[in-house]
């Protein structure tokens, strides 16, 4: 870890706890700062509160005093689930005071160069398909971000012989003042979190913060097939390597039905890859294209790539069983993610889906319900679901009561080579706390099948 000095004797404002708050309010403790912790939950109900408070930190909790920053805080470090438009934060914005969140520390301690990767799908896949990469490359990879590990904490024991994979969200890049990842990806852009940024465009904006700051001695991985990312690409002063998954290009690295091209020349031939499907090309070619570019030898990346079967709840291949193959998609809580899943097989689709109903409509997946042969529904959304799918001619519709039910009907109804996909297209929290604990459930059932 670096030993800077630009926290010492320097009041910082940590707000909100969760894993990073922690992490960020202890890591900034050790650099000297004069260190308080801001968060929602009572005292009393905090274990993490309490421990700080032990380590010689103030704790302010179970509230949010209007007039904090009157105490002369010279930054906020703030979690990146807290909306700019918080009073605090707001306020803090307003007086000039620099509001971060903790992957500016992770960056300002690390003696590893940074792989910054970002956008509105993938982020896990491509993050954990490129770890697996270098760390059986021997190129020492350490993991972090928004996938589960914090940041700052990784990179305080972070060598310069590490690099640090990070993936990395529109939040955590508003938070950002130096940080200059070596390699940056952006996988794509849809519509997302516009109740947090506002507007497409400065959700757009937020992502960009993963290349603003790179230069020339940077490389930009980004998605060719996108205008609105290659518009950031313009803005950028990274050397940039295009990606396409639309057919062979000469520039950067691209995917038809037959290779993987990299500068044009075939590299990779896709029939031996695991991972099906479209929106999987586009995480596989960022892989590939960063491994490439960080010395991986290519028999890695092929042994990766072949036996890599996907991020558990991410179109995860689960088993086959009498020639039907499962796969568990229960991170889908939207019906874009469920068309990707959907675009993934050519093979007949038995689906399992529903979930949280939020009125949102289903028409997005008609295009792709053709080789859907069954739809098996469940949750608060279910009869919509089944309704939805007449009108798109499904011959075969069931609804159940819950996953379990939904596995042993799939399976009734399945015959050899069908797929058995959950993707519900819809949040879980009408029947779990989590898409995670709702795929263990699909995870469990299907392996107690005989």
């Amino acid at each position: 870890m670096k030993n800077i000095t630009e926290f010492k004797a320097k009041k910082v404002l940590v707000l909100g706890l969760a894993k990073s708050g922690v992490a960020a309010a202890e890591l900034l403790h050790k650099l000297g700062a004069f260190v308080t912790v801001n968060d929602s939950k009572p005292f009393e109900e905090s274990p993490d509160a309490q421990n700080l408070l032990s380590k010689g930190i103030t704790v302010i909790c179970g509230r949010h005093p209007e007039d904090l920053l009157d105490e002369g805080f010279e930054y906020v470090i703030k979690n990146p689930g807290i909306p700019y438009h918080n009073p605090i934060v707001r306020d803090a914005v307003s007086r000039g005071i620099p509001v971060w969140t903790e992957i500016e520390l992770a960056y300002l301690i690390s003696e590893a160069p940074f792989i910054g990767i970002t956008g509105s799908n993938g982020k896990t896949t491509t993050t954990t398909l490129l770890f697996h990469m270098l760390n059986q490359g021997g190129q020492n990879p350490l993991i972090a971000g928004n996938i589960g590990t914090v940041a700052c904490k990784v990179a305080e024991d972070a060598r310069e012989d590490h690099v640090i994979v990070t993936e990395l969200s529109s939040f955590q890049l508003m938070g950002i003042d130096k940080f200059q990842p070596k390699i940056a990806i952006l996988t794509n852009l849809y519509e997302a979190h516009l109740d947090y940024h506002g507007s497409f465009e400065q959700y757009g904006d937020a992502k960009y913060g993963v290349t603003k700051n790179q230069t020339n001695e940077d490389v930009f991985i980004y998605n060719a097939d996108q205008p609105e990312v290659v518009k950031y690409a313009g803005l950028s002063k990274a050397k940039l390597i295009p990606f396409s998954t639309k057919g062979h290009r000469e520039e950067g690295i691209s995917g038809d039905a037959a290779y993987i091209y990299w500068k044009g020349e075939p590299y990779l031939e896709r029939k031996s890859i695991a991972l099906p499907g479209e929106h999987n090309l586009e995480n596989i070619l960022c892989a590939v294209a960063t491994a490439i570019l960080l010395d991986c030898p290519k028999e890695t990346i092929q042994h990766v790539l072949t036996s890599f079967t996907g991020v558990k709840h991410r179109t995860q291949f689960l088993r086959e069983w009498k020639k039907r193959k499962f796969y568990n998609d229960s991170k889908a809580t939207n019906t874009l993610a469920t068309r990707s899943a959907l675009a993934a097989f050519d093979q007949p689709v038995i689906l399992l889906a529903g979930g949280l109903e939020r009125g949102h409509s289903f028409e997005e997946l008609r295009d792709y319900m053709n080789h859907v042969k069954a739809v098996v529904a469940f949750g608060e959304t279910s009869d919509r679901l089944i309704e939805f799918a007449a009108s798109c001619g499904v011959e075969i519709i069931e609804k159940v009561e819950n996953i379990q039910q939904a596995v042993q009907v799939a399976t009734d109804l399945s015959e050899p080579k069908d797929v058995i996909l959950l993707s519900p297209a819809c949040a879980s929290w009408d029947q779990y706390a989590n898409f995670e604990l709702r795929g263990d459930d699909f995870i469990e059932a299907v392996f107690q099948i005989k």
